[in-house]
């Protein structure tokens, strides 16, 4: 089975198809689908697409869970070359109405579970067409909305109309696949066009040089991000589009996860450092055969040491890290299987991108092994958000006569080439005059045997600038530890500046759909605490 390297992503599926038609492509809730049928609906969604008027480059959303039609909607949008936009099937009607304006798009896929909001989103932006993935959905069913001017179709009814067959549609490489939004500093989600050689390209480089346990075609990866986000994609949509099984899970309930792992004997996992510490602390871990798992990523946040250090105690396998972003589509750095490499490290820099360290104050270049913001640039790399030119000038520069995305965040790399994430510098909190790395406090937190979570900030402060507060999740059983022994623990390891002033007991702290700890959420939260207060 040979590997990704067509130009376009309906080529890379169709060359799959061609060389293994019945092999699973896909499980979901026990169901096999095969390449050769995973094709078939994507076809004939294609076909009703175009017959729809659905024109090249013309936007539509994808406003669903987990589930093969997910993924044949999308290989279908590829196969006319529209343009997708996955969001998480958990926005409220707002969010998606704004990415609806501001997609300009007329297309929304849902389930008959969230039609009520896409309902409403259109009350405020008009759509020509909703789509609902539902087995007893009719469009008689829906009252509420102007269906002179919105029609709504059943995906069902969609795919078993007789349609005309699909003409030849010239794909070119540097079109846009997709729009991924991600979060906007102005609060607004920014969209990120990503085309289709540079999604294969970060696909490619991820299977190729790091996921190489397997030969293409032989692995079996089960979806532990999200499809709409660009994890999910470089490496669960990569596996698929390099003939590997792929398991969709309907939601992320760790049991049902660790019973796929066991009876699929899934060869490669990937998720947050979040989701790999829920893992470890869950109760029946013990009870599950993970014998075949050779290949366990993870990325979308730093990775405490001391998860990493008991991922190898339990699993007897290291957990291998990597560093990115939407805007550039996914790895920036990774760890290559089977290469020993340093505690902490986020890995180095892939061949496809070229990087630059610099004081982000000035723009200057740094000294070696010396942290500064990371710029990076790439072929086909993304020049610019969708419709926001404002934030595409905070965040794209144009240096040396190349154009480099400023990733916000600070990184250091040592004398052999591995770089090691230091914070974002939004999340450096300036105490007492000193820098203080948030990630920095929070993997000393994390060493603490009562803390399962933890999120430190900077808290505005008139005296200080700003004062260090954790906030932390203690383990069931530890309801007795104080803020006073966390505090004394931390000033063992950290220098007097880097010691947290306030430790807060919560709860739950807030997440993002790929588990991620939201630091800005928290901290946003406590400086509107102060403003009201």
């Amino acid at each position: 089975m040979e590997t990704i390297r067509s130009s376009t992503i309906d080529a890379a599926f169709r060359q799959v198809v061609d060389q293994q038609p019945e092999k699973t492509a896909l499980v979901f809730r026990g169901e096999k689908t095969t390449f050769s049928e995973l094709d078939i609906m994507v076809e004939k969604t294609a076909e009703y697409l175009f017959s729809k008027g659905l024109k090249k480059q013309e936007r539509a959303i994808i406003y669903l869970p987990h589930m093969p039609q997910w993924l044949a909607i999308w290989l279908a949008m590829q196969r006319i070359g529209a343009v997708a936009i996955p969001v998480t099937h958990f926005y409220g009607h707002e969010e998606l109405a704004y990415i609806a304006k501001d997609s300009g798009a007329g297309t929304v896929f849902c389930t008959d579970a969230n039609l009520e909001q896409v309902i409403k989103a259109a009350a405020d932006n008009p759509l020509k067409r909703i789509i609902v993935v539902g087995e007893n959905f009719t469009p008689e069913s829906v009252q509420n909305i102007d269906k002179n001017t919105t029609e709504i179709i059943s995906f069902t009814g969609m795919i078993n109309e007789k349609t005309p067959s699909l003409p030849p549609i010239q794909i070119e490489e540097k079109e846009i696949a997709e729009i991924l939004y991600t979060g906007g500093t102005t609060g607004f989600p920014k969209g990120v066009p990503l085309s289709n050689i540079l999604l294969l390209t970060a696909m490619d480089v991820k299977r190729t040089e790091y996921v190489s346990l397997t030969p293409a075609g032989e692995g079996v990866a089960i979806q532990g991000a999200p499809l709409n986000h660009i994890l999910g994609q470089e490496v669960g949509v990569g596996a698929l589009l390099s003939g590997d099984t792929l398991i969709l899970l309907a939601k992320l309930d760790l049991d049902d996860l660790f019973a796929h792992i066991e009876k699929y004997r899934v060869t490669t996992f990937y998720g947050t450092p979040t989701l790999c510490r829920m893992i470890l602390e869950h109760e029946n871990l013990g009870n599950y055969d993970f014998s075949s798992l050779g290949y366990v990523f993870t990325a979308g946040e730093a990775l405490p040491k001391e998860v990493a250090r008991k991922w190898v105690e339990f699993f007897k396998k290291p957990i291998y890290n990597g560093y990115g972003s939407t805007e550039t589509c996914g790895g920036i750095t990774g760890i290559p299987v089977g290469v020993p490499f340093p505690e902490g490290t986020a890995g180095k820099v892939v061949y496809t991108k070229k990087i630059k360290l610099i004081n982000p104050d000035t723009l200057e270049p740094v000294s070696a092994n010396e942290p500064g913001e990371l710029l990076v640039f790439s072929e086909n790399m993304v020049t610019g958000y969708w419709n926001k030119p404002e934030e595409t000038a905070l965040h794209f520069v144009t240096l040396d006569d190349r154009l480099w995305y400023k990733t916000g965040d600070i990184v250091r790399i040592d004398e052999e080439g591995w770089v090691f994430f230091v914070d974002r510098s939004v999340d450096l909190i300036k105490h007492k005059g000193y820098r203080v790395a948030a990630t920095k406090v929070e993997s000393v937190l994390y060493k603490h045997k009562a803390v399962v979570e933890c999120c430190v900030v900077g808290v505005p402060d008139s005296k200080f600038g700003e004062t260090i507060k954790g906030f932390v999740v203690l383990k069931k059983g530890e309801e007795n530890v104080t803020d006073e022994e966390l505090i004394n623990w931390c000033r063992e390891s950290l220098s007097s500046y880097e010691v947290p002033v306030l430790i807060e007991f919560r709860d739950t702290l807030p997440k993002s759909a790929v588990g991620k700890i939201l630091r800005r959420k928290v901290r946003d939260e406590e400086r509107a605490k102060q403003d009201t207060a």
